[in-house]
């Protein structure tokens, strides 16, 4: 991929935005790698953030490169309009800023040919779900936006979005209810195969996808109901896949950033780390890009690489969160910067490595050893609060279930102890945003032990609430004192 050089000062911004008509002002070696009027919308991803941006859709555009295909993307947003309202007067247009430890390097992407509102566009969602030309979607809609039971796993028929959208909304609020009526629309229509690739933090993702979908279409009224479960079953696959790039949330000095090196105004210009990993199950229903071109790899089984995400990176991504709070650190840098930072990643990750299944070609200290240097990159600022954000969904997989395996084999497990000591804490004195805020802080209206174990039942974890001496360990560590440690500057 070409760019501006690292060390190479950038024009002053003209002022002008960017956009289609105004490309030509951006640096060649900064413009998009495809040609834009040969893509067309063949992908429609589901929650168009930042990391979508900076991840699959940059996968895309050097697939494209490699195999052309006309692969443009169709990018939804969920409830805000901010992504349409940066994106849309730009023609899908944004920039990525690559943070290397020494000097950012930023580039146009051009793959994104079309930008919708889920509510305001749904008769145009539904429209390309429909369309045969559409062979792909991909989702980025985080852990809660997939709308589960916490206790069972399965969808929450409870939920408001949900009971809304199999009420017969005009424009389905719920990811899962838009690819519901996104499949009846495409059976209506010919029924072509489908991929319906997930591209979020779970276990088995592609696999928890298609449950949420069937147990969504068995729950409707609709008289082809029968008739769309056995062709969802035939003809739409659900891959399963692991993603892995840090993303942190775009600055004002991003913004100053992108700005600087594309000569233009950038309002949808995202930031990410060098490194990226994408690896899928080779398990697609229709035509795909050339996504291996670009990096990723395929696989038959993705569940050694997805647990290893999951449990260590993930892992320890919130422990430092969550330590991080208590000591007064903004960025995971910081964190990693204490005296105790990178002790803490190591500690955490030995422990919950031995709840691992052995695979070939996985080197765990060498994943370790990458995870410590990436963490540690002075270039990212990656905010705390925003790990820390979500735990009561994030901690179930990261967390509780290697410690339930490593506990029921007979292993002590005292790093995830302490960890779940340190979100209990969190939740307590430095509360981050939650779908379950009120509940965790009325949880703390109890005693010691029974705080604990109302946390766990929170993050339905029933079977640990139960369990004494993990509920005693847990409230030990948070009666320990403890002493917040300053980051050190770098």
């Amino acid at each position: 991929m070409s760019a501006t050089p690292r060390h190479q000062a950038a024009p002053a911004p003209a002022g002008g935005r960017l956009s289609a008509a105004t490309l030509r002002a951006v640096p060649a070696g900064s413009r998009p790698a495809t040609d834009r009027g040969a893509l067309r919308p063949r992908i429609v991803h589901l929650g168009i953030g930042a990391f979508h941006r900076a991840h699959q859709a940059v996968c895309t555009e050097l697939a494209e490169v490699s195999a052309a295909g006309g692969w443009g993307i169709a990018g939804v947003t969920q409830r805000s309009r901010a992504v349409v309202d940066a994106l849309r007067p730009q023609d899908g247009l944004y920039s990525l800023t690559e943070r290397h430890p020494d000097g950012p390097v930023t580039r146009v992407i051009g793959t994104v040919t079309e930008v919708l509102h889920a509510a305001d566009d749904g008769a145009r969602l539904t429209e390309l779900l429909a369309s045969p030309d559409v062979t792909v979607v991909t989702l980025t809609v985080t852990e809660k936006g997939y709308r589960r039971d916490p206790a069972t796993g399965g969808l929450d028929l409870a939920d408001p979005l949900i009971r809304g959208d199999l009420a017969g909304a005009t424009a389905p609020a719920s990811a899962v209810g838009q690819l519901a009526y996104g499949l009846r629309a495409r059976l209506r229509s010919g029924g072509a195969p489908l991929s319906v690739v997930s591209c979020d933090n779970m276990a088995g993702n592609g696999a928890v996808l298609r449950r949420l979908v069937r147990e969504f279409l068995a729950a409707t009224g609709w008289a082809e109901r029968e008739r769309l479960l056995e062709w969802t079953a035939a003809s739409v696959a659900f891959p399963s896949t692991v993603v892995d790039r840090i993303v942190p949330a775009t600055t004002e000095g991003d913004l100053r950033t992108a700005a600087r090196a594309l000569t233009l105004r950038d309002e949808g210009a995202v930031t990410a780390e060098p490194f990226t990993q994408w690896v899928l199950e080779d398990a697609f229903a229709a035509d795909r890009p050339r996504w291996e071109a670009g990096g990723a790899r395929f696989v038959a089984d993705v569940a050694p690489y997805q647990l290893t995400k999951l449990r260590l990176l993930n892992g320890s991504h919130s422990l430092l969160a969550y330590l991080g709070l208590a000591a007064g650190c903004g960025t995971v840098a910081d964190a990693m910067a204490t005296e105790w930072g990178e002790d803490a990643v190591r500690a955490f990750c030995a422990e919950a490595a031995a709840s691992l299944p052995p695979a070939d070609g996985l080197d765990i200290p060498g994943y370790v050893d990458s995870l410590v240097r990436r963490f540690a990159n002075p270039a990212m600022h990656h905010r705390i609060r925003q790990i820390a954000a979500d735990g009561s969904l994030k901690i179930p997989e990261r967390w509780l279930a290697p410690l339930r395996e490593l506990r029921a084999t007979g292993h002590d497990a005292p790093h995830l102890t302490a960890a779940l000591a340190a979100w209990a804490r969190a939740t307590r004195d430095t509360p981050a945003e939650d779908p379950a805020a009120d509940e965790l802080r009325r949880a703390w209206e109890r005693p010691g032990p029974d705080a604990v174990r109302t946390l766990l039942l929170l993050l339905g974890a029933e079977d640990l609430a139960e369990d004494t001496a993990l509920v005693t360990a847990v409230d030990r560590e948070l009666r320990s004192p403890t002493t917040p440690v300053a980051p050190r500057r770098h």
